[in-house]
């Protein structure tokens, strides 16, 4: 069995279709995904939707790259986060300054004490971060040790940063998630880093809708596609695509406090 570690059913594409894509995860052996909130508006939505299905849970938060939406105050995540069992973490949350648009990284405070904020509510709750970082991972990193954010752990998903930061991350307690990103034929180095990570601390996602593995690149993502993630990580460590999928189900159950299933090994796993 896979899990899906980050996805966004609630976006337009993927909501509509949700009974089919359902199906397909099952037929695929997804046993759940995390469906991923963006914006505070976004979060009825995607508790709706995590609803529709035992196998689905949901994440809190506002995406850093957001502007213009509502900004919740450490009270007010607090209280979306313990507002039902399905909301298993904080996020998907950190910086982002790929698109500074003509501002200097001293203009992006705002969303540094955004990040501030999750990562505050995240200890208080003892909820896992699920953490963005483009174009940031110094301060990401910096903010993550001034406050404490270790103490909550989490993981850094569709990591596309050198070793040197996947390392960092390891260090501060967190976890390790590859999307379909590995599988592209230019993503080498995104291979040597997926190496690196320890199987106890790596995650598989599919970040759907976007990025799809190869062979489906370049169309609409969906969760059921995670085990072909699993797959180019059984490639990378040269391991059974059953261990894969037992080791990243286990850190995700371990990681999001998910009730473990007895899982059957993915059809030709052992060949």
């Amino acid at each position: 069995m896979f899990v899906d570690s980050h996805c966004h059913l609630s976006f337009p594409g993927l909501r509509e279709r949700l009974p089919d894509i359902l199906q397909d995860m099952a037929a695929a052996q997804v046993r759940g995904g995390l469906c991923v909130c963006t914006t505070m508006e976004e979060f009825p939505e995607v508790l709706s939707v995590a609803g529709q299905g035992a196998q689905l849970w949901a994440s809190v938060g506002v995406h850093p790259d957001n502007e213009g939406i509502h900004e919740p105050s450490v009270e007010e995540l607090c209280a979306a986060a313990a507002s039902s069992p399905k909301v298993i973490a904080l996020g998907e949350t950190g910086l982002d300054y790929f698109r500074l648009n003509g501002r200097s990284v001293a203009d992006m405070a705002w969303q540094r004490e955004r990040f501030r904020i999750h990562i505050r509510v995240a200890r208080a709750l003892a909820k896992p971060l699920v953490i963005h970082t483009r174009s940031a991972s110094e301060d990401t990193l910096a903010l993550l040790r001034e406050e404490q954010g270790g103490e909550a752990g989490g993981v850094f998903h569709c990591f596309t940063e050198t070793a040197e930061v996947a390392r960092a991350a390891l260090d501060l307690g967190f976890h390790v998630s590859f999307s379909g990103i590995l599988s592209f034929k230019n993503a080498e180095d995104l291979r040597a880093v997926a190496r690196f990570v320890p199987m106890d601390r790596l995650l598989i996602e599919t970040d759907s809708p976007y990025l799809a593995p190869v062979p489906h690149r370049g169309k609409t993502n969906s969760p059921a596609w995670v085990p072909h993630v699993a797959a180019c990580v059984a490639t990378v460590k040269g391991l059974p695509l059953a261990e894969v999928a037992a080791a990243t189900s286990r850190n995700a159950e371990r990681l999001f406090g998910l009730s473990p299933v007895v899982s059957t090994p993915p059809e030709g796993a052992r060949a």
